[in-house]
């Protein structure tokens, strides 16, 4: 059950040991771990909003993709509709198929050569044109799609990510369905697959280390500021609330002190930091900050980030993480799905912070609607056919009212 407000106790298990924290020069209280700390856990609406805007969107990629997925990309629409709970679709096929009419055609045919035709469905010629136009977005944006996933591999612990968890994220993070066979091997000077994809365990592995990859989005910001004030800005994150949200003044001196501590790029060796110290939480607020800005849409579910749990060396309670430091993530509860979110990357519930990738959904949404627009025409037709009907059959009806009123007329003569 969800609640508006709730009040939430968070514990890093790291920090039980007992220890005196170290007193910042700066200030003349002492910085408190955060296991004393009582953090408030909001709704941020807005915020909320931004998942369920991209529900309809999501909903018609999974269909696609299903179809997409196909031997010959056909399917027997019956198939189709023993797999709607998987699709999460709370509607039959057909009606989907009514609703959005731009993304496939329907046909009928034989399953076995004796069997009688049935109904199939298959891409239309409006989804192949996006298809076709979707893999030159790829290719354009060829170089952006290397870097992420060398900073993905750069952030991990052993520089070998597992092919399967690759795969499982490869929509977050906007690679392509066949990034293994289209983009992989012709960048072997930064990648080696290690295995057989499919044929039990397979790992990709950093072949080359780039220090222009090896920046993150936070010290490019502050190298791009001191550029333009010519005063050295060092790397921190922005850390801001949005209205109606507060901390207890306890909190606010934790946070305060906390980001006063030097950045931690998440690209730094970190095995000889102790992982219950503040600078691996520096750290690993940095991992997810860097986590979440190459994502797509800048949000990623929290069960998909755990997945990279030992890679990235994240502590068992990590979701903590992302209420603890609420001025920097928002944790969204939409859908029965935790969700992470980066603040930074939103203005009043729209995103700010556009992916050059995004184009292909922007597309897929101007396919969508395309088909909504097509469909609602053919509706507000049928509606006109049928007033028309229904004024034809009231004149006949009047005709035939006068007609039986001149007969009685004329029996009454």
């Amino acid at each position: 059950m969800l609640f508006k407000t709730k009040s939430i106790f968070f514990y890093l298990q790291n920090l039980q040991k007992t220890y005196r924290p170290p007193i910042n020069p700066k200030f003349t209280h002492q910085i408190k771990p955060v296991s004393s700390l009582k953090v408030v856990w909001r709704k941020d609406r807005k915020l909320d909003q931004a998942i369920e805007n991209d529900k309809q969107y999501k909903l018609c990629a999974r269909v696609v993709k299903e179809v997409l997925n196909e031997p010959g990309q056909v399917i027997p629409l019956r198939y189709l509709e023993k797999r709607r709970e998987r699709l999460r679709l709370n509607v039959k096929i057909k009606t989907f198929l009514n609703r959005y009419p731009g993304f496939f055609d329907t046909y009928y045919d034989r399953i076995k050569p004796k069997s009688d035709a049935v109904l199939f469905v298959r891409p239309s010629d409006r989804l192949r044109d996006f298809l076709d136009e979707e893999r030159k977005i790829y290719d354009k944006n060829e170089q952006l799609l290397v870097a992420k996933l060398c900073k993905l591999l750069m952030m991990s612990k052993d520089k070998v990510l597992s092919i399967d968890k690759l795969v499982h994220v490869k929509r977050e993070f906007g690679f392509p369905n066949d990034f293994l066979v289209s983009l992989v091997p012709r960048h072997s000077n930064y990648f080696k697959l290690i295995g057989c994809p499919g044929e039990g365990q397979s790992f990709l592995q950093l072949e080359s280390w780039n220090p222009e990859f090896a920046k993150s989005v936070i010290q490019l910001r502050a190298e791009e500021e001191t550029k333009l004030t010519g005063i050295h800005v060092r790397p921190n994150f922005n850390w801001k609330l949005p209205p109606g949200f507060f901390l207890r003044k306890e909190m606010r001196e934790w946070v305060r002190d906390w980001l006063e501590l030097d950045y931690v790029s998440p690209y730094e060796d970190v095995s000889s930091l102790d992982q219950s110290s503040r600078e691996m939480e520096k750290r690993t607020v940095g991992v997810f900050h860097e986590l979440l800005s190459l994502s797509i849409f800048k949000r990623v579910p929290v069960p998909i980030l755990g997945k990279f749990r030992d890679e990235y060396r994240f502590s068992n309670a990590f979701s903590s993480v992302f209420t603890r430091h609420s001025g920097i993530f928002y944790l969204s509860l939409k859908g029965g799905i935790k969700t992470a979110m980066l603040r930074e990357a939103y203005k009043d519930g729209e995103l700010i912070d556009s992916d050059p990738l995004l184009e292909i959904k922007d597309r897929f949404v101007e396919l969508l609607e395309e088909g909504k627009q097509e469909r609602a025409e053919q509706l507000r037709a049928q509606r006109e056919e049928v007033k028309k009907d229904m004024e034809m059959m009231a004149l006949r009806n009047e005709d035939m009212e006068e007609e039986l009123d001149e007969h009685e007329d004329d029996e009454q003569m």
